[in-house]
């Protein structure tokens, strides 16, 4: 029975190809870099109710760009303030 607190399948898939988890990954990143990287690897992995897979997956890689814009505009106001 799958562990969906501790180890969801749609973040322990690449355990089977490498030997890692999505969070062994994630954890070594900042927020937004490692919810990017986290929603790009679970991208085409996870399904949920009221939505097709592919929908589904293109809702991921769009959390993925929003986390991304996100941390750009960080370092934009970075340097902008020095």
């Amino acid at each position: 029975m799958e562990d969906k607190v501790n180890h969801p399948s749609h973040y322990t898939w690449l355990k089977d190809i490498c030997g890692i988890e999505v969070i062994d990954i994630t954890r070594h990143l900042d927020f937004d870099l490692g919810n990017a990287i986290k929603y790009i690897l679970r991208a085409g992995h996870k399904s949920e109710e009221g939505y097709d897979d592919t929908a589904k997956e293109i809702e991921d890689l769009q959390k993925a760009v929003f986390y991304i814009n996100d941390k750009i505009k960080l370092l934009n106001d970075k340097i902008c303030a020095e």
